[in-house]
């Protein structure tokens, strides 16, 4: 009993919540979600799904004891919201002091707003900084983007990539070569979106690869070690 398709967003939840729990992959939760709400698995089904029934099938396909957090926070993945009932909100910043997320990077989006990947390196007003791990991500800081000094072109392209050094990679809507260049000589990896994004689902889309497929290089700065796997996000920089 399988199913060949999922829409991104499906497969992401079951992604995250199969790393929630130690040594499971991904066709076992599979597996135990049909037992749970049958075929197709969908959006709507996931929404109407609750935490004992869950368990209940963990406990019968898996044979395997988990702990009651690690339960929760698998199921909590799973918990799929309705886009359509709200419109998208800027994020909300959240503490946050070393060592709090283990095998996490530091992102940085180029935002007018931090809603859309809607800024452009040479001229968004600021950076919205985000710690990113496969199981969470928090909105840590947003850092103003303009000098209060006059710049030509070439040192605001340095001042700019200066600012986001501390990030692994970089997200925003335009990108010139130079730029970029700068940005990667200071090991950031940008990332150009020509299409409207939503950060929230850039960030979820970022979650899907850590836990399941990052490449050799993110790998090595989360602390994790495997072997290279084909990336596909990281396939779009200048």
């Amino acid at each position: 009993m399988s199913q060949s398709t999922l829409s991104r967003e499906l497969a992401l939840a079951i992604g995250l919540a199969a790393r929630a729990l130690p040594k499971v992959e991904v066709q076992q939760l599979i597996v135990v979600l049909i037992d749970c709400v049958g075929v197709p698995l969908t959006e709507t089904k996931f929404r109407e799904l609750r935490l004992q029934q869950y368990k209940k099938a963990l406990n019968r396909n898996l044979k395997t004891a988990f702990s009651s957090a690690q339960v929760q926070a698998s199921f909590e993945h799973l918990n799929i919201q309705d886009k359509c009932k709200s419109s998208p909100s800027s994020p909300v910043l959240q503490a946050y002091k070393n060592g709090d997320m283990p095998h996490s990077i530091r992102v940085a989006v180029a935002s007018k707003q931090g809603v859309y990947v809607d800024g452009q390196f040479s001229q968004c007003p600021q950076f919205y900084i985000f710690q990113v791990s496969a199981l969470e991500a928090r909105l840590i800081m947003i850092r103003a983007a303009n000098s209060t000094e006059p710049q030509s072109a070439v040192q605001k392209q340095h001042y700019r990539a200066e600012l986001i050094q501390d990030c692994k990679v970089l997200y925003s809507h335009s990108i010139g070569g130079q730029a970029a260049a700068k940005a990667i000589k200071l090991g950031v990896h940008p990332i150009k979106l020509t299409h409207t994004a939503l950060v929230s689902e850039i960030i979820q889309q970022l979650q899907h690869v850590l836990s399941t497929s990052p490449p050799p290089w993110l790998a090595k700065t989360m602390g994790l070690s495997q072997p290279p796997i084909q990336p596909s996000l990281f396939g779009e920089t200048l």
